[in-house]
């Protein structure tokens, strides 16, 4: 998409989305899968929270059912709220010719994968006697 865009000859917006949406539960679910992780939801609103549910496989080390991992976080809330987001790609569709190839299971498929190989690669850093700093946000 990025190099079509910079293949016009006169600079224009672009929304570079799928056109389908996804909740931040869902997202969450299946990052959590990736890691062999079921969570089950619980309380609701600002009081909602993901726990483990259950884990299979050893890709969540550390992780132990019933462990709360999701929490709603009112400080991340936008100032002006929406009651939906969802980009539409149309323009980018019909000027360049460009259509979404990436699903969302893949995205978060290639984020875990990334993520987990950087905690190991911490893990194994700090076995050794290294600090590391992780950021937490």
């Amino acid at each position: 998409m990025q190099w079509l865009m910079l293949q016009q000859d006169k600079p224009e917006d672009y929304v570079i989305a799928t056109g389908v949406q996804h909740s931040v539960r869902h997202f969450v679910e299946l990052a959590a899968a990736e890691l062999g992780i079921t969570i089950a939801w619980q309380g609701s609103g600002v009081d909602e929270t993901g726990v483990i549910a259950a884990i299979e496989g050893d890709r969540a080390a550390g992780a132990r059912v019933g462990q709360t991992i999701v929490a709603v976080d009112p400080k991340y809330f936008r100032p002006t709220e929406v009651e939906t987001l969802l980009g539409d790609p149309g323009k980018a569709r019909t000027q360049l010719g460009w259509v979404p190839r990436t699903t969302l299971a893949e995205l978060v498929r290639e984020m875990v994968a990334h993520d987990l190989d950087k905690a190991r690669r911490h893990a194994l850093l700090k076995s050794h006697g290294f600090d590391v700093a992780i950021s937490l946000e």
